[in-house]
This record gives C-alpha cells, sequence and structure tokens, in this order.
C-alpha cells in the first residue's frame, strides 16, 4: 500500500515538468518569431508603418482677358474673396459636419441662393449625424442583415419622421451649417472646392484667414468672375462660362478629363468663350501633397507654377460695334413706328461688316423687337443663326454661273418681259425692257435671271413660247448650286465659332420654275454672315476668305494693364478661289458699282468712298395670331466699299417687313450709315495717329 503511495506521487512531477517543458518550447518559438520581427524584418515593417503617399492637385487660375482690336477689355476678370475647402484622403460626413459647425461661425449663408438650395436629403444627412445611434436604431436588425450598406443608410435616411425635417423648425444657425455641409460635401479629394465667393466681406475673410489652424482643409483665398465692361454689348457672341456649380458639361467629361481638367472647373460653354476654351483655360498650378496611409496630410509643395489664360485680342472694333447697334436698333424701330400695322411680323433687323481682304469681323449686330415686353434688346448670336431669303442679292452669283457656264456670254442682252411658264407668270417688278449682264444687275432684273437658269437646264428657246411647258435637265440644281457653293452660299463660312447655320437648303427636283426662283435668291435661305462673305468674294476677285473673330492670342501680360507678347496670329485663310475668268468677275464687280450709283441701291451714290452693292427684296409670309399666312417681304442690302480697292464689306437683312409701297427704307438706311460711321471714325483715327506722329 506504502509502495502505491510513493508511485504516484513519483508521477506528479514528471508531468508537471513535462508541461513546463513544453510551455518552454512556446516561449522559446515566441521569442524566437520576435527576433524574427524585429531583427530581421523591422526595418521593412517600420518602413511600411512609415509610408507615405504622394497626390498632386492642380489648382485652376483665372481665365484669360478679352480685348477689342484697339487693346480695349472686352471681358475681364473680377477678382472676389473666396473662401474654399480641400478635404484631405479619407474625411468622412462626421469631420466635414465640425468643420461646417465652425466656419458658419465667421461666415454668413443666409442668402435665398444658398438656404432655397438646401434639399431634404440635407436635412436628413444633418440628422442623422447628430445622433448616429438613434437613427441607426430605426431599422431592426433583421432588416439590416438583408441590407448593403448604401442601402441600409438610405433607409436609415428614409426613417427620420417627417416632422423631424421641417426645415421651419431649424434655426437660422443650423440652417446655415446645413448649407455650408452641403457645399463641403461636394469637394473631391486634395481638390479645392468653392464654399462662399459671392458677398464675402472683409470682415468674414479675415476672421476666416486668422482661424484656418481650426478650420481643417479651410483656406481664405481669391476667386474670380467674368466682367463686362461694355455690358451687353456683343456679349452674345463672347459667350460664357459654366459655373462651379455646373463644373464640365456632362456630356463632355472624359473630353475635358483627358485634358487634366477637374469636375468642378468652369469652362466655356458657348461662344468664344467656348472655341477659344483651350487658350483661355491657363495652366493649372499644381501642388504636391504628401500623405500618410490615413490621409493626413504632412507636406505639400508647388511642383508647377500656375500661370492664368492667355488673352485674345479680336478683330471687333467695340465703339464701332456699339455704333452699329445703335444703328440698326434706331431704323428697327423707325420702321415699326412708322408703319406698326403693315410692319406687326418685324422682329428683328441684322448686320455684319468684315474685311473683304482678310476676313476680319469689323462689327456683327441683330436687334430685336419682343412683342410681349415691348423692349429691344441685342440679338447678334442672329447673324450666325438666323437665315433668311436673300431676294435680288445673290444675283451676282447667278450671272457669274451663267458667264461661267457658258449659257450667257458678257453683253448678252435679254428682253425682259414676263414669262408664262406652263400657265404661271413670272416676271420683274416692271417690265424693264432688253437688258444685257450688267443692267440686269443695275435695275434687278428677274427675267434676265429666270433665262440663265432655264439654260442651265437646258432650255434654250429665246423668247420662251408662252404657255409652254421647258425642258429641264434636274442636273442643272447641282450645277448652280456648286457655284453659288463657291462663293460660301449653302456652306458654312468657317467661322471661329462653336455653331453657324448652313441656312434652309430646299429640295432639289424637276421643277425648272423652282430654279428660276434659286436664281433670284427665292428659294434657299442663308445667313448674313453668308451673305457678307459671299459679297466679299466678289469684292476680293473672287478670293472666299474665312471669317474669323480673333485677330491675335498674347501672351499674360506681366500687368493687368499691359498685354503681353504675341503667341499667335490669326492669318488670312483663304478657302478657295472662284473657278472662273476674272473678266467675269470684273463684269459683276461693275454691275454692283452701276447699282450703287445709278441703280436700285442709288442713295449710296455721291459718296466720297465710292460703294459697290446689291439689294434684295424676297416674298415671304409670316403667320397671324389665327393662323392664317400673312404676305411679308425680307428686305436686304450687300455691297462693299472703295469700289476700286474694297476694304470693308457688309450684308444687312431686315426680314418680315410689310408689302406696302412707302416702306420705311430701312435696308438702305443702315448700309449708308454704318459705311459713314466706318469711314468717318477711321479718318478720325488716322488724323489722330498723324497728330501723335508729330
Amino acid at each position: 500500500m506504502g509502495n502505491k503511495k510513493r508511485k504516484k506521487k513519483a508521477q506528479l512531477p514528471f508531468r508537471i515538468n513535462i508541461l513546463f517543458f513544453v510551455v518552454f518550447l512556446m516561449f522559446s518559438v515566441l521569442i524566437m518569431q520576435l527576433g524574427v520581427v524585429q531583427i530581421l524584418n523591422g526595418e521593412a515593417f517600420q518602413e511600411e508603418i512609415d509610408r507615405t503617399i504622394q497626390d498632386t492637385t492642380k489648382i485652376p487660375v483665372p481665365r484669360g482677358k478679352i480685348y477689342d482690336v484697339n487693346h480695349d477689355v472686352v471681358v475681364d476678370n473680377k477678382p472676389l474673396y473666396s473662401i474654399t475647402y480641400t478635404p484631405a484622403k479619407g474625411t468622412q460626413a462626421e469631420d466635414r459636419l465640425k468643420v461646417a459647425k465652425k466656419l458658419a461661425t465667421f461666415i454668413s449663408m443666409d442668402s435665398e441662393d444658398y438656404l432655397d438650395g438646401i434639399t431634404e436629403r440635407n436635412i436628413q444627412e444633418y440628422i442623422y449625424l447628430q445622433d448616429i445611434d438613434k437613427a441607426e436604431d430605426r431599422v431592426t436588425a433583421e432588416e439590416q442583415k438583408e441590407l448593403s450598406n448604401s442601402d441600409f443608410y438610405k433607409l436609415v435616411l428614409e426613417r427620420i419622421p417627417e416632422e423631424d425635417i421641417d426645415q421651419d423648425k431649424f434655426s437660422k444657425q443650423e440652417l446655415e451649417v446645413i448649407a455650408i455641409k452641403k457645399e463641403l460635401d461636394k469637394a473631391y479629394s486634395l481638390t479645392p472646392q468653392i464654399v462662399k465667393n459671392e458677398d464675402v466681406t472683409a470682415k468674414e475673410y479675415a476672421q476666416v484667414a486668422e482661424h484656418l489652424s481650426e478650420l481643417p482643409g479651410i483656406n481664405a483665398t481669391t476667386d474670380w468672375d467674368r466682367e463686362y465692361p461694355y455690358e451687353n454689348t456683343f456679349k452674345g457672341l463672347l459667350g460664357s462660362i459654366t459655373s462651379q456649380e455646373q463644373g464640365i458639361p456632362a456630356e463632355s467629361v472624359d473630353y475635358y478629363m483627358t485634358r487634366g481638367y477637374s469636375r468642378n472647373d468652369r469652362v466655356g460653354k458657348s461662344g468664344l468663350e467656348e472655341y477659344y476654351e483651350e487658350s483661355l483655360r491657363g495652366r493649372k498650378e499644381q501642388i504636391q501633397y504628401t500623405t500618410t496611409k490615413s490621409g493626413r496630410v504632412i507636406d505639400s509643395k508647388t511642383i508647377v507654377e500656375g500661370e492664368r489664360g492667355k488673352d485674345l485680342v479680336l478683330t471687333v472694333d467695340m465703339e464701332f460695334q456699339e455704333e452699329v447697334d445703335k444703328i440698326v436698333r434706331e431704323e428697327l424701330k423707325a420702321a415699326k413706328s412708322k408703319h406698326p400695322y403693315a410692319n406687326r411680323f418685324m422682329e428683328d433687323a441684322i448686320a455684319v461688316v468684315m474685311n473683304p481682304k482678310t476676313g476680319e469681323i469689323l462689327a456683327a449686330s441683330g436687334q430685336a423687337y419682343n412683342k410681349k415686353t415691348k423692349e429691344y434688346s441685342n440679338a447678334e448670336l442672329r447673324t450666325l443663326y438666323n437665315a433668311n431669303l436673300p431676294g435680288s442679292t445673290v444675283k451676282g452669283a447667278t450671272v457669274l454661273a451663267g458667264l461661267q457656264s457658258g449659257v450667257i456670254t458678257p453683253g448678252q442682252t435679254f428682253n425682259d418681259r414676263p414669262i408664262n411658264i406652263a400657265g404661271r407668270v413670272k416676271g420683274s417688278y416692271s417690265r424693264l425692257g432688253p437688258v444685257d449682264d450688267l443692267r440686269a444687275l443695275q435695275r434687278s432684273s428677274n427675267v434676265y435671271m429666270f433665262y440663265i437658269a432655264l439654260k442651265m437646264g437646258g432650255e434654250n428657246r429665246y423668247p420662251f413660247p408662252d404657255g409652254s411647258t421647258a425642258s429641264f435637265d434636274s442636273a442643272a440644281w447641282q450645277q448652280m448650286r456648286n457655284y453659288f457653293r463657291q462663293f460660301g452660299l449653302g456652306v458654312k463660312t468657317g467661322i471661329d465659332y462653336p455653331y453657324e447655320s448652313v441656312g434652309v437648303v430646299g429640295d432639289s427636283n424637276n421643277n425648272p420654275g423652282l430654279l428660276m426662283d434659286y436664281a433670284i435668291g427665292q428659294y434657299d435661305s442663308y445667313t448674313a454672315m453668308q451673305l457678307a462673305q459671299y459679297v466679299s468674294t466678289i469684292a476680293n476677285d473672287g478670293y472666299r476668305v474665312r471669317p474669323h473673330f480673333l485677330k491675335e492670342i498674347r501672351e499674360p501680360g506681366t500687368s493687368d494693364e499691359q498685354l503681353g507678347s504675341v503667341y499667335r496670329t490669326e492669318n488670312t485663310e483663304v478657302l478657295n478661289r472662284i473657278e472662273m475668268d476674272q473678266s467675269y468677275i470684273d463684269r459683276v464687280q461693275q454691275g454692283f458699282r452701276l447699282v450703287a450709283t445709278v441703280g436700285t441701291a442709288s442713295e449710296l451714290a455721291n459718296k466720297d468712298y465710292m460703294p459697290a452693292a446689291k439689294t434684295g427684296t424676297a416674298e415671304n409670309f409670316a403667320i397671324d395670331e389665327n393662323g392664317n399666312l400673312v404676305d411679308t417681304e425680307n428686305l436686304s442690302l450687300v455691297g462693299y466699299a472703295p469700289y476700286d480697292d474694297p476694304e470693308v464689306a457688309f450684308a444687312v437683312i431686315a426680314p418680315n417687313t410689310g408689302k406696302i409701297k412707302d416702306q420705311h427704307p430701312i435696308q438702305h438706311n443702315m448700309a449708308s450709315r454704318i459705311l459713314d460711321a466706318y469711314f468717318d471714325m477711321k479718318d478720325g483715327n488716322d488724323e489722330d495717329s498723324e497728330e501723335e506722329e508729330n
């Protein structure tokens, strides 16, 4: 019995020793592993702990300015105080709310623009962050199991009682906090977002600047907004830019993002601002941020200095532009006040003035009348967008088509009397008798143009037998249009603008009567810009040049008062040379000169600047309040001066005037006054230059 007890006591220490030995081995392995971690891999793990991330953000710069040809500022940048927010990586909604609450003590966001923009969702998110546990308790654990994180969050917001999100229950201070947080939520990591840049007071700016250490990501800086010293003059063609709220257009995100833009960048969205975006945008300042893995910014440095956009110098003289606007508006008013009933459908008048040799646009004016408000306003976009029947102004192209195609010869005569074609009588405004090509232009003979159209279609009987049906080859349509297109009629002018209308092109068919209408400007319609290019091509001996608003691009100046060096000059671009004998063009030029001296535009006679011109009257129609068609007329006039060495060309149109005998001569008055203004200003500038030289 005693021996058994001694054996059991001997076994117990042995088992304890084994246990201690196992523990010893485990500790040894642990110590060895710690040694491996600290000694062998310690440096690598420390590097991982200390590892930082470098990110580059791009800071927008002010856009380039726009000047007129005399270097007067047309579009400027107005400096603004601005409060911005640049969130670090990993910034959470709770962090933004803290910043918003603190920032609300320094700035006011109580304007309607901010408070009216607060949505139900903004209020729900604010309530949620105020008491997250309370909000989430409204969703059961069972419901949460079946939902993704985003769906769970969405349901939590939906469960907030309606009465809790009533905006009237919140104090003004709380609403301002919500409005600020809404702006902060728009920011992308390490990308500045404007919180407020309108009506920031000097006090607000100073207070924010003094407390930046308490406002993570907030900065007090300066921003800019577009300013127009000439107010609405030419503004429609200058275009506009997006707001930071709009950012880059949704349909063009890929285009802009691949070119270094941020989503909230302001870009040109219309007009010259859009067309020359690449030059006006400038070079963004690039800042490299060094952040820890947690997103905390520990260093930043500028790696690319920012440079504001390049400046545009336009071909337009704003003083002349203002004068042309005044002339067009006064003549439109005069026509409507003189014959208010007859001209009740008259809504606008349009004028384009350009240098026929270079294509430089000197002025582009549209004046519109609003029937409801009874007010007049600038509508210069209509020079490019609105197409109208041109009437006889295109007869220069018709005569040249006839001469070059060989269906008529210089000096060939037709007897101007009505033509009865298949029972339809077509004629001029009166029987003009025998006219050659020059007199046909001078007196604006329709019949002469009719015979050109008939002959181009293969109908060579002269005089045309009354009541007969004409033989007609429909290929004449393409042939005639090809000649017209060489002048820019029916095709794009190529102007430096995002959009321009090519006019309305009628259907081609086997009806010779319609080609006869086309030959006198009664079928296809054109814009004032197309007509200006057309008459410039005639003035320029058959060379069609591309019209353009840009004269040159300049580097940013060293100061706001000084233009920088020339970066690029817009040179004259010849689009095509009219494929015809120069003597034919000379002949049409002679005809246009006759029009302005003893012809249908004799109001321009005896001018020292010796103009050449062509008038046009096109039958048109309007629709009255009862839906009935009412006959109206388009009155137009194109021309250039001086006749022997052209330096200015023009096109004016007054659509939908009343068909009355004593109609106000709006087209003649506009053309005469515009040319007078141009040469008066030119003479004044020449005198100033001489005085400076002396």
